[in-house]
Parts: structure tokens; sequence; C-alpha cells
């Protein structure tokens, strides 16, 4: 975790004067745990959260409000404000502010969408199997979000089946034992030249 952090400190700003990770994968991947450690191993780094972003009525269609409460304002070097959602009380709280860091991370499902890859430095992608991240997020949240999640998996299916992340992913990231494996994804190991064919399913694990 120590390596990845400097290597993402020594990449070029993306988003105004802020070095904008993404972490991205399926539902129950491990996108939250993962982004939490690698944002203590850099130095207590700001964590966006898409739950804070997204909403029952709008599972991935939310692309205008990170762009406009998130993105530009950062980009500009100013404080992003955004208005975290309350998935218990169905209703958009009181405005956070998130002024620039040196580097912030960008966790959740859709992460990498076609819409925020130009921001950001680094894309990264939780390499677990779509199958096997539902069955631990049905398990995390219990029967009481039973009907939430068999309204999930068809959003999650047609949003990446419409706007895939993986195969733009720069880095790859493996949960192994006690610690991680992070690799080349197919965004380095492919190039800017060759065609990405790639889904968003996992090629092999360790």
């Amino acid at each position: 975790m120590h390596d990845l952090a400097t290597r993402l400190r020594r990449l070029p700003p993306s988003c105004g004067p802020v070095r904008l990770i993404g972490v991205d994968g399926h539902a129950g991947s491990g996108k939250s745990t993962f982004a939490g450690q690698l944002a203590r191993a850099l130095g207590d780094a700001p964590v966006l959260r898409l739950d804070d972003i997204a909403s029952h009525d709008e599972l991935f269609e939310w692309t205008e409000r990170l762009l406009t409460q998130v993105i530009e304002p950062l980009a500009q070097g100013g404080t992003a404000h955004c208005t975290p959602y309350d998935w218990r009380a169905r209703r958009f709280g009181p405005p956070r502010a998130l002024p620039p860091a040196p580097v912030m991370l960008v966790e959740g499902v859709g992460a990498g969408r076609r819409a925020l890859r130009p921001y950001l430095a680094q894309l990264l992608w939780m390499e677990v199997p779509r199958e096997e991240s539902w069955a631990r997020g049905r398990a995390r949240d219990g029967e009481e979000q039973r009907e939430f999640w068999d309204g999930w998996v068809g959003a999650e299916r047609k949003h990446f089946a419409e706007d895939p992340s993986r195969p733009f992913a720069d880095l790859l990231v493996r949960q192994c034992g006690k610690g991680y494996e992070v690799i080349p994804g197919p965004a380095e190991t492919n190039g800017p030249d060759h065609v990405i064919t790639q889904g968003d399913d996992p090629l092999a694990m360790c």
C-alpha cells in the first residue's frame, strides 16, 4: 500500500491541483475497504463515495450532479460541495465541503465511467468477479436490503454493458490473504494504440 501511495503521489494533477484517483468495481467487491486503507496510506486523503452522489431514483444517472458539485469546482482550484444522500431517509442532506487536496479518491460503482475518466489521474479496478461481489454484498446488507439488491443487479449489468470501466483501468487490485496485489490493468497492458475488448469481469484471480 505504501508503494502504491508513493506512485499515486508522483502522478501529475488531473483535476485542477488534484490527483483524482478512481476506485471502481462491482458492488460488494471491497472498494470502500480498500479505498479507506489507501486513503490512510496517503496521509488521510479525502474520499468521495459515490453512494453519496447516487440515490434510489438515480442509481447511475448522477453524472451531471457529480460534475457540477465536485469536478468543476475542483478543476478550477476551488472547494467542492456535495450533498450526501441518506439512503435510509431517502433524501439529500446539507452540503459537505471537499477542499482540493494533492490526492483525492473517488470510490464507487461507476467511478471509471466515460464522463469522469478525463479527470482521473489513475483508475483502479477491484478484480473480483461480479457474481462473487454481489454475493458478498447481499450477505453484508442482509435481508433488509434484499429488494434493493434485486433491482441493483439489473441496473449494474446495464450500466457496465453501456459504459464499462475495467477495460480502461490502469491498475487491477486483487485481495490476497491479508493484503492486496496490484498489477497493471488493461489500459497499461494494451496501450493507447490497441483496441480494448475486455468486459468488466476479471480474467484470472490470485
